[in-house]
């Protein structure tokens, strides 16, 4: 299956935008209109960081567990999603790049390894869901960021 990518432009810094992602709770913030029942294991951030949920899309439920597996700071966050049993095997990966008027492009790429065979008969409808959560997503992101950030300067 092809990938799905999602992105914005924010007007936090990068190392802003990298802070904000790499706690895992974080993401909650953010994901929780189809994420939901966050359960954390491992470090609170970075490589290892784990998060077990319930992902409701396209009228189906189906646990997900998530774990960071790379970073390079302040550029990229990838985090490998195992799911339907097993069946199901993806990567998200954030990037963050510096825009030249300040501020980050913030994008985020849903890669599958392995999908069961309904989500390959149904591709064009399954990205399509993908991709509309996200566009959720990164709205959400950009103000979770804001309010995160103020919360910080206070």
């Amino acid at each position: 299956m092809k990938p799905v990518t999602v992105s914005i432009d924010v007007p936090q810094t990068p190392e802003q935008v990298y802070g904000f992602l790499d706690v895992m709770a974080h993401h909650q913030r953010f994901t929780d209109h189809y994420l939901t029942g966050w359960r954390y294991s491992g470090p609170s951030r970075g490589v290892g960081a784990c998060a077990t949920v319930t992902a409701a899309l396209g009228g189906t439920k189906t646990e997900v567990s998530i774990e960071v597996v790379e970073t390079e700071v302040p550029r990229r966050i990838v985090e490998r999603n195992v799911s339907a049993a097993g069946r199901r095997l993806a990567h998200g990966t954030y990037t963050i790049e510096p825009l030249r008027t300040g501020g980050a492009h913030i994008a985020f790429t849903y890669t599958w390894v392995r999908a069961p065979l309904a989500d390959r008969l149904l591709a064009p409808v399954v990205r399509a869901t993908m991709r509309r959560a996200n566009r959720t997503v990164m709205r959400r992101l950009a103000t979770e960021l804001a309010r995160h950030v103020s919360a910080n300067r206070s």
